[in-house]
């Protein structure tokens, strides 16, 4: 499995990139073989290109095919390029539905997040379900804008207690920054170097923080791409159940 080459392609089976159509397998078997290319295989300028298992998000389209080639594949980081002959094996399961539904799973992952903010704000929640249920045929088009749009509002709200938070922590800062300009004034040379120590100490410890913060940030993020990169094979190789 860790070696399956995939390729997304337009519904219509041309390449998202370069337009070009790939024979498309069959319920008799594999898709006929595009001949090889002239030259050296160089990503993005000339080959075969197709994604691995851990890129999968990166190239999400309409469909997916596993891609076999009958040349080195090479790694490039985030694609795989090759010489071929090419074909297309087989068809994944992606579809609309499952594409909604692989969505919803990406948002309700992430929303305690939201609603650790506002525990009775539950409009986003209702958007998620309502995407489900519309996904299966079970909500109208009408519903599902509407509880968009609801959600949309809920994060604004969210945006908006924010910048009040913002607002209020400016007000404060000003009001300590005045009555710092009114005792500045008895300040003496030791209190001035006592300041200068503890701002550099400060700084220091700053720094560390938003470096620490920014790998903590950088962590999350990629393990949020493992996780949805995972559970989007999960859904092109049907273990999930709809």
């Amino acid at each position: 499995m860790s070696a399956a080459k995939i390729k997304f392609l337009r519904a219509d089976g041309t390449s998202p990139l370069q337009g070009h159509h790939w024979p498309l397998p069959t319920d008799e078997g594999p898709g006929a073989w595009l001949p090889a290319i002239t030259g050296k295989p160089v990503a993005c300028r000339n080959g075969y290109h197709a994604t691995g298992l851990n890129n999968l998000l990166e190239w999400l389209n309409k469909s997916a095919y596993e891609v076999e080639s009958q040349s080195e594949w090479i790694d490039c980081g985030d694609k795989f390029v090759t010489a071929g002959p090419v074909r297309l094996t087989r068809k994944l399961a992606l579809d609309d539905r499952i594409a909604r539904h692989f969505a919803c799973d990406c948002a309700e992952r992430v929303l305690p997040i939201f609603e650790r903010a506002r525990p009775n704000d539950m409009r986003v929640r209702e958007c998620i379900a309502t995407a489900r249920a519309f996904a299966d045929g079970n909500a109208t088009q009408a519903q599902l804008a509407a509880a968009a749009a609801a959600a949309g509002d809920a994060a604004w709200d969210a945006a908006a207690d924010a910048a009040w938070g913002a607002a209020l922590a400016a007000a404060w800062d000003a009001a300590a920054d005045a009555a710092d300009a009114a005792r500045a004034a008895a300040r003496d040379a030791a209190r001035d170097a006592a300041d200068a120590a503890r701002d550099a100490a400060r700084d220091a410890a700053r720094d560390a923080a938003d470096a620490a913060r920014a790998a903590a940030r950088d962590a999350a993020g990629d393990a949020a791409c493992k996780w949805q990169s995972e559970r989007l094979r999960q859904y092109l190789y049907g273990e999930v159940a709809l």
